[in-house]
């Protein structure tokens, strides 16, 4: 009996000690996960383009403000500046039926920020290369994310009643993962895996906008409080 009530002490302290080590072991694990899903990767999924490089801006250029734009850990920041219009960070080549997914970090919830699609230069001319207008992809902190607008008075917003449809699937302070699918005259956005809406185009649009750039946005703001928006893993499937 001894013997055996000293063989199952020890194994109880062998487990003891080995406990400790395992939930280490998990910790790590999870750390390491976390770390590989945060980290920007911008190498498109086969059938895919990448539209960003992680490296630098080519393939890019900046419309309609002057904003700042700047690569960094592999990812876009946009940064506003005072004084500046809307802000524009467009593709030089133009898409027209397409899949785009990209992340967007909203630094700062004030923000109101976007993501041009099938979009182009509505008034040419001033500093700053022309003023982009067209769809534009909601990307905010106020339960709007996801909705259509029709940028620089091209119809406001194209998805009905958007304040009536507000929801919670942006989530505030991380990364969120945008999914559009912009085909014929309808344009589907998907936010997190999950549907917000698909919004057709107004009738008064639909010979326009079909084809055109596709555009990070840094909204103006009043004084001078560098709020920031980040991008990165853009990918483009252009549908047939």
């Amino acid at each position: 009996m001894k013997k055996s009530l000293l063989s199952l002490l020890l194994i109880i302290g062998i487990l003891g000690a080995a406990w400790p080590m395992a939930q280490e072991a998990s910790a790590d694990d999870q750390e390491t996960e976390s770390a590989a899903e945060a980290a920007p990767h911008n190498t498109a999924p086969e059938g895919w383009t990448a539209l960003f490089n992680g490296k630098d801006l080519d393939g890019w250029s900046v419309k309609s403000g002057f904003a700042t734009y700047d690569v960094k850990d592999g990812m876009i920041t946009g940064t506003t500046v005072q004084g500046s219009g809307n802000t524009f960070l467009c593709t030089v080549n133009e898409y027209k039926d397409f899949e785009l997914t990209f992340e967007v970090f909203l630094h700062d919830d004030k923000l109101n920020s976007g993501c041009q699609i099938r979009s182009k230069v509505v008034r040419p001319g001033g500093k700053y290369g022309g003023r982009i207008g067209g769809p534009q992809v909601e990307i905010s902190a106020n339960r709007q994310a996801g909705f259509i607008f029709g940028e620089a008075g091209n119809g406001g917003w194209w998805t009905p009643d958007p304040k009536e449809k507000r929801h919670d699937h942006f989530k505030k302070g991380q990364w969120n993962t945008y999914r559009v699918i912009a085909k014929g005259n309808s344009i589907k956005t998907l936010i997190n895996g999950q549907l917000i809406a698909e919004t057709p185009y107004p009738e008064k649009y639909k010979d326009e906008f079909q084809e055109g750039v596709i555009g990070l946005q840094v909204h103006s703001v009043k004084d001078d409080p560098k709020w920031r928006v980040s991008w990165r893993n853009i990918y483009l499937k252009e549908l047939d």
